[in-house]
């Protein structure tokens, strides 16, 4: 295949995916677009074709197509779609989504293989992985995610609480202050920013370290800095309404100010990452 039909039969493999997979697309864009838990979806795709993009500005390459592989990954993706749609009948709906996506990720990564080669899978494999971050995490995950956020963001509050001298009871995910009771509740697990927190530092980590250690000891410390960056947003909110002004507990920075304390983690993962890259040798050790 030429460059020009290994393009042309790539677009079209997408093309066809997008008509197939229509239905699951469109929900999980609602879900994105409504849902604080899967804020994190709209990132995935403009994100990893950057890395591809600038992987391949770095470092051009060409790419010989392998239709062998391609297709059967491409028939196990329409295997795996077709027990989302028809093989499982009382698979609860969310799961459905998901095995659903799952399957478009794999057709996608199965075009790939399909036009380009397995070559182009090992050279774009993180990339190309990352975009399994598409895929909505089940009722039954957040219903996990989403209380460890609230007990540890309690526990990390608690802790700032004692390093300030604030003296400060815990009961599970209700902390009591003087003057104040306050409780990790489900809408203050800060899921929206963790998800965000821990994509952002797989990018960052990609682009900029070229050791898989490295990449996984920011990536794994992501992790509790996203806990660690709600236990701070909510000490500071109790402590600016207790000392400063009440509003403070109902006002924007406890609504809206999510993005800040997101923003001051991202910071750190930044300089962290900076750490790191002075630490690796000049030729790389992958």
């Amino acid at each position: 295949m030429t460059k020009r039909t290994q393009l042309i039969a790539f677009v079209f493999l997408c093309g066809l995916s997008i008509v197939v997979w229509w239905h699951a697309l469109v929900i999980t864009l609602r879900l994105a677009l409504d849902n604080e838990a899967y804020t994190h979806i709209l990132l995935i795709v403009p994100l990893s074709l950057a890395l591809i993009y600038l992987q391949l500005r770095t470092h051009p390459q060409t790419f010989e197509s392998s239709s062998s592989a391609g297709s059967l990954l491409l028939a196990a993706a329409l295997m795996i779609a077709g027990f989302a749609s028809w093989g499982a009948p009382r698979i609860a709906a969310d799961l459905r989504l998901s095995i659903g996506m799952f399957a478009l990720v794999v057709w996608w990564i199965a075009s790939v293989v399909a036009c380009f080669g397995t070559r182009a899978l090992r050279s774009f494999l993180l990339p190309l992985c990352f975009l399994f971050w598409m895929v909505p995490i089940p009722a039954a995950g957040l219903n996990w995610i989403i209380p460890f956020l609230q007990n540890e963001s309690a526990v990390a509050a608690r802790v700032l609480f004692r390093i300030a001298g604030v003296p400060v009871t815990q009961d599970g995910t209700l902390l009591d202050i003087p003057g104040l009771s306050i409780e990790v509740a489900r809408e203050c697990s800060s899921i929206r920013s963790s998800l965000v927190l821990i994509v952002m530092t797989m990018f960052l980590a990609r682009l900029f370290l070229r050791s898989w250690w490295r990449k996984g000891i920011v990536i794994a410390a992501a992790i509790p800095l996203s806990v660690a960056k709600n236990g701070l947003r909510i000490f500071v909110i109790a402590e600016l309404g207790t000392r400063v002004d009440p509003g403070y507990l109902d006002g924007n920075l406890h609504h809206h100010g999510g993005i800040v304390f997101l923003a001051i983690a991202v910071v750190i993962v930044s300089v962290f990452i900076w750490i790191l890259r002075r630490s690796e040798p000049s030729v790389p050790d992958e």
